[in-house]
């Protein structure tokens, strides 16, 4: 089977004067179709920088990385747009503040295509941007010609994983896209995460620094720690697990 996105000793080292720091380490990984991989790892352990290689915002000192079978290891964010969407923690970006949820939705629908200028008619979208917000459940679909700005929290971050699988990504990058939750919201965005996820069957990869989500959602667990994955646990390995045995893995 070949990987949605592959990278091969992937190693990222940033110099400041005299000293230098490796932020990834040699780094070898596959990601399969519809592998839902979460990531847990302390302050530093190369997470953020992971993800930003894979969408390239970050270079490779050495290394490769690969996407559907493509060396994308020198193309530049805008190139790989086409085959990923991220959805980041704070709700606020990925979505234009001023423009209603419906103008959004217009814009995420080209995704990785040519834009222009050009302002479309709400009356002339489709009744397809009604259906997707029907689906995500929290009263969306009656706030389509409201401005973003004026949105929940919740509601915004709803709208910002609508958007980044609009057009079905070959990856989906969820960069601790809960963390600015409330408790409350967090449950009800994981649960909207796992939908979409599952009913559109996309391959997504997910930060999380909240252990029971680590274990609860995805086919795979990541452990990373100084650059390296330590651990790259499968669903049977996590299903053996307590909360308890994870903070080991730590130690």
């Amino acid at each position: 089977m070949q990987a949605v996105i592959e990278l091969k000793q992937a190693t990222v080292i940033v110099e400041n004067g005299l000293s230098k720091k490796i932020i990834l380490d040699d780094l070898s990984l596959a990601i399969y179709p519809q592998d839902f991989i979460s990531i847990v790892g302390g302050n530093g352990a190369g997470k953020s920088t992971l993800f930003n290689v894979i969408s390239g915002n970050i270079k490779l000192n050495s290394g490769k990385v690969f996407i559907m079978g493509k060396d994308v290891t020198n193309k530049s964010p805008q190139f790989r747009s086409k085959y990923l969407a991220r959805v980041f923690q704070d709700p606020k970006m990925g979505t234009a503040p001023r423009m209603t949820v419906l103008e959004n939705l217009a814009v995420a629908r080209k995704r990785g295509q040519t834009r222009s200028l050009k302002l479309i008619h709400p009356k002339k979208l489709s009744n397809v941007f009604v259906e997707k917000a029907i689906k995500i459940g929290n009263g969306l679909e009656e706030q389509l010609n409201t401005p973003t700005g004026n949105l929940s929290g919740g509601q915004r971050q709803a709208l910002s994983l609508l958007m980044a699988t609009f057009q079905k990504p070959d990856l989906l990058l969820l960069d601790e896209h809960t963390a600015a939750l409330d408790p409350k919201t967090t449950l009800a965005i994981m649960a909207l995460t796992q939908k979409v996820i599952v009913e559109e069957k996309l391959t997504a990869l997910m930060i999380t620094h909240q252990m029971e989500d680590a274990l609860k959602f995805g086919n795979r667990l990541l452990v990373m720690k100084n650059g390296k994955i330590v651990k790259d646990l499968k669903s049977s390995e996590k299903m053996k697990m307590k909360i308890e045995d994870f903070y080991r893995i730590f130690e």
